[in-house]
């Protein structure tokens, strides 16, 4: 699983943008964020670019529970609904009530 480094900001966006391609372009259908500390609106617009890539592959890209600086951002800009990731770990695994 693709898994980018703890910073993912406009200083090195173009190269972590890349990595996340060439993993999608292997098959590989999640993307680990948890580690990303250090973000601003190119980690956002990095994340859509690997949906739309695994999307036009026919896929789906589960990306997991965002870090909450990131979901924080991507409410800002209104991108939540966009990046298609649960707010939490009980969104991602949601329980059945009777």
């Amino acid at each position: 699983m693709f898994k980018p480094a703890a910073s993912l900001t406009v200083d090195n966006a173009s190269d972590v943008l890349a990595a996340g391609l060439q993993a999608i372009a292997a098959g590989q259908s999640s993307i680990d964020l948890s580690a990303l500390i250090n973000v601003d609106s190119s980690a956002v617009a990095t994340v859509l670019a690997w949906q739309r890539a695994a999307r036009h592959q026919g896929r789906t890209l589960e990306l997991g529970v965002l870090p909450a600086n990131l979901q924080s951002l991507a409410d800002l800009y209104g991108a939540s609904a966009l990046l298609d990731a649960p707010t939490s770990a009980s969104d991602r695994h949601p329980t059945s009530s009777h």
